[in-house]
């Protein structure tokens, strides 16, 4: 007779086959183990071209946010160069060329502020700051 006290459990003894449930829980196991992974990496995927699309949708309302908010910058530097120049046109009774004059100067300032804000005035000011290389 064997003596089995002494064997600690879970480690099979020498010369013993494993018992048929065991083998079919390994083999079981082993097919689940292979279906998540191949789960794991279709959601990965999912996952990735989810997030891709996510940022284009996110770079798209960036781009839009910002094209409104340079349109706005153009349309309020001119609707507030015509109201002075109306206002100025009320008050002196000059008739057309306060509104004419100060409609120029608010699309002057509106096309300013839109370069200023896109960022082109800033490199030129920048290049004007420059000592002249030598």
């Amino acid at each position: 007779m064997v003596d089995t006290r002494n064997d600690e459990p879970g480690k099979k003894r020498s010369g013993d086959q494993p018992p048929a449930d065991e083998a079919a829980l390994s083999a079981r196991l082993t097919d689940l183990d292979q279906r998540l992974s191949h789960l794991r990496k279709d959601r990965d995927f999912e996952k990735s071209q989810a997030g891709a699309e996510g940022q284009s949708a996110r770079a798209r309302a960036s781009a839009m946010a910002v094209g409104l908010r340079l349109s706005s910058e153009l349309v309020a530097g001119v609707f507030v160069g015509a109201l002075i120049g109306w206002g100025f046109d009320r008050f002196l009774s000059t008739s057309p060329w306060g509104l004419i004059v100060f409609l120029m100067l608010g699309f002057t300032a509106g096309v300013m502020n839109v370069m200023r804000s896109a960022g082109v005035m800033a490199k030129q000011s920048e290049r004007l700051k420059e000592p002249p290389p030598e």
